[in-house]
């Protein structure tokens, strides 16, 4: 059975990697959950999943999380080791017993434990694009010297990913990434002058947390998504393309 540590174990991603551990439990198990402060999440996680390890992000967090476990009926003997903190984020990434690491935690809080793992040789699968666009020659030069399996899990870098194994990287000579658009696709330079988050948040196509969703209708998000291609795939900035795509049937192409 292959072990898997999730860091971000209850945002969208990480349930998502869940509900496969869920439909295939007789190949995947976890060894440990890692979230920020939804505890309450986290807490029937442990209770289904039943993790070695348990991480949230402060100590402030825990009492919380111990209080739910307890109303839950998990005995002290049967829960997992918990912890707190980055310095924990790094061990459940290395942990000898692990075979996957899932990095989706939103921003950069996830770029030291992904590092590690990359360097400890664990497979990753990665849905954190913070980690490429801060750190993307440090982390691209490790996957190399340590022969890491490195996949993209954004739907983006995934088609991409996909699309460039039809043949040759040299035979590729650029990156279509597309864009939705978002709320604000037709609305006028004057229009944009008087919108409200409550607007912003309002997303045609897709359904995500606040940050990355403002981020997608700002089209910050995608210009994260080409710094990011740019790194994974050896592309230069000129020749990755952006195109808007309302459908959003199709996420990248490969010229």
């Amino acid at each position: 059975m292959k072990l898997i540590t999730v860091l971000g174990s209850t945002g969208s991603i990480g349930r998502s990697t869940l509900d496969i551990v869920r439909q295939r439990s007789d190949e995947f198990g976890v060894y440990a959950l890692v979230a920020g402060r939804n505890v309450a999440e986290l807490a029937r996680q442990i209770v289904e999943f039943r993790p070695q390890v348990a991480i949230v992000a402060d100590a402030a967090s825990l009492p919380a999380l111990v209080a739910l476990l307890d109303e839950a009926g998990l005995s002290r003997s049967s829960r997992p080791d918990l912890a707190t903190g980055p310095d924990a984020y790094v061990a459940a990434a290395v942990a000898p017993e692990v075979d996957f690491l899932m990095s989706s935690i939103v921003g950069v809080s996830g770029l030291e434990a992904t590092y590690a793992a990359i360097r400890a040789g664990k497979r990753i699968g990665l849905a954190n694009k913070e980690t490429l666009v801060a750190a993307g020659r440090l982390v691209m030069r490790a996957v190399k010297e340590f022969g890491t399996e490195l996949t993209p899990v954004d739907s983006e870098h995934n088609g991409a990913h996909q699309s460039l194994r039809a043949g040759r990287r040299s035979e590729a000579v650029k990156l279509i990434l597309t864009a939705s658009g978002g709320p604000f696709r037709e609305f006028s330079r004057e229009a944009m002058a008087i919108v409200t988050p409550e607007q912003a948040l309002n997303h045609p196509t897709w359904k995500m947390g606040p940050r990355i969703t403002i981020d997608s209708a700002t089209l910050m998000n995608k210009g994260f998504e080409v710094i990011e291609a740019c790194w994974l795939f050896d592309f230069a900035p000129a020749d990755v393309e952006v195109v808007v795509h309302p459908q959003s049937t199709v996420h990248a192409m490969v010229e």
